[in-house]
């Protein structure tokens, strides 16, 4: 396996990296900044409250389903080329999405996003990978990741601000300058690159989308439907089943499978795959479940939430800025499992969170766990991709990618619908305990001046014991992340230490 291809030289590489980050952190930032403004959307577009969601499960399912077709496409038409038209074509997308008048629209045009969007996120990391010397790859995921992870955390709070300060339309305006931007650093500084024919394995695409399109809608809607209690669940879980097997047999035994078979021979490269679906688990279920707690059960505003999670992107950004020096001295598996010993212990912290604690514990456990995986995703990513041949590079990323989109819709509804099951349960056993003729229920309705079995005092009884339940649920659901971490710490075993950079002197390939 040739790992020896020279750096691709660009004459103004930070004009480039900043160009192709401006590009992913748009298209990451889309997968969660029009969460909170959707009900705004609801009211002006006529939609229902069980068809608002389309606007973002559309665009997950279609940016899933687009993914893995990037290194393909890119071999054909040429890598920039790609990235030009996949910028061009989200930022249009994006202005007719803040256009839309109907529920109709909108989904049409979040599906556009989604299939223009796909391919940003790979083409960013094989880029950086590809302009930089392997010495400095560690530096380059760094700057990646931090996109890739501080994004997500930051869109809800950019979102829910544009919504008050303007309109939900500018939730997709903002991405019009910053598409702009980044196409016109792509188009001045990104050089041109050879493409040529390569096969298409149709069969083994349909299968992989639809796969990942019968899961997404599975994931999506399950909660919503009460899971396999459901007709429509059963029948995605068994097309999304069946699809996979169909998909796995005829990739090992067609000739020219739709995912070179070499990817999945690279150890590092697979046992990656592997930590980056456990941590968007983590990452992505987390941002989910902490605004609810602060909200619903602390009484925090919107702008105290946003500033309570903020630290969390902060402390993602330092780790992420340390780790990208730290690679050229340290042994990356000694950091990543130093990263997942400080996510671990983060989430164990947040197994302590109460109804009766203040902002503190939410900001000093979510330093420590973004710092935590901060310190595990940049090895990660460079560790991976270490020993893969450069050709494979941006068909492994679109599959990285892929991994890390399905590790946190599985992450999100797991955690949702566990938390939606335990309220219950929870409620049940501490609300059985509580009757008029206890002690504990006398002494405190004579407290505050009622009498135990008044309707009033029975209702906020009630609430305190659903704010309790709740909590419980939540702590359970953080136990289960932590587990989650725990589980793939012997992973690390398996990692062989990056060979050290072998490049000649860099020269650009030919262009087409």
């Amino acid at each position: 396996m040739n790992l020896s291809r020279p750096t691709l030289d660009v004459p103004h590489r930070g004009l480039l990296t900043l160009a192709t980050m401006l590009a992913v952190i748009m298209q990451i930032l889309d997968t969660t900044i029009a969460n909170v403004a959707l009900p705004s959307m609801q009211g002006n577009l006529g939609a229902a409250q069980d068809t608002i969601n389309w606007v973002l499960t559309s665009y997950i399912v279609a940016s899933a389903i687009a993914t893995p077709i990037t290194g393909w496409v890119a071999e054909v038409i040429g890598r920039n080329r790609l990235f030009l038209v996949s910028v061009a074509g989200f930022t249009l997308a994006s202005c007719m999405c803040g256009l839309a008048t109907s529920l109709a629209e909108m989904v049409a045009f979040r599906v556009l996003q989604g299939v223009f969007g796909a391919s940003l996120a790979p083409l960013s990391q094989a880029v950086l990978l590809d302009i930089n010397p392997r010495e400095r790859h560690g530096q380059a995921m760094a700057m990646w990741g931090a996109g890739i992870m501080v994004a997500p955390i930051l869109g809800p709070t950019l979102g829910g601000w544009l919504t008050d300060t303007f309109d939900w339309r500018w939730v997709f305006y903002i991405n019009v300058p910053v598409g702009a931007l980044a196409f016109a650093g792509i188009a001045l500084f990104m050089p041109a690159s050879a493409h040529h024919r390569r096969s298409f394995d149709f069969f083994g695409f349909a299968m992989l989308g639809l796969f990942v399109g019968a899961l997404q809608l599975l994931l999506d809607r399950g909660e919503l439907l009460d899971w396999f209690s459901s007709t429509e669940i059963i029948i995605e879980a068994a097309v999304s089943l069946a699809a996979l097997w169909v998909f796995v047999i005829h990739s090992m035994t067609s000739e020219h499978p739709f995912i070179h078979p070499q990817i999945f021979g690279d150890r590092n490269f697979v046992t990656a795959c592997v930590f980056s679906f456990a941590i968007s688990v983590v990452l992505l279920a987390t941002t989910a479940l902490l605004p609810p707690i602060l909200q619903r059960l602390m009484g925090f505003p919107t702008v105290t939430t946003g500033l309570a999670m903020a630290p969390r992107g902060i402390g993602t950004m330092i780790a992420m800025l340390m780790v990208g020096r730290l690679l050229r001295v340290v042994d990356a598996r000694l950091l990543i499992l130093g990263g997942l010993a400080l996510t671990t212990w983060s989430l164990y912290d947040m197994t302590g969170f109460s109804t009766d604690m203040d902002a503190w514990p939410v900001v000093l456990s979510g330093v420590m766990q973004g710092f935590g995986l901060g310190f595990v995703f940049v090895p990660m990513s460079t560790v991976g991709f270490a020993t893969l041949a450069p050709q494979l590079r941006t068909e492994s990323a679109a599959l990285y990618s892929l991994v890390r989109n399905i590790g946190s819709s599985i992450g999100i509804s797991v955690v949702t619908s566990m938390l939606s099951r335990n309220i219950q349960i929870n409620h049940a056993e501490l609300g059985e305990h509580l009757t008029p003729f206890s002690p504990e229920v006398d002494a405190a309705a004579h407290a505050v001046g009622m009498h135990a079995n008044t309707l009033t005092f029975s209702s906020i009884l009630d609430n305190i014991v659903q704010a309790q339940a709740a909590m419980i649920s939540y702590v359970d659901d953080f136990k289960l992340m932590m587990w989650v971490t725990l589980l793939v710490l012997p992973l690390i075993l398996v990692l062989r230490k990056p060979p050290k950079s072998t490049e000649v002197k860099p020269s650009m390939p030919d262009a087409d």
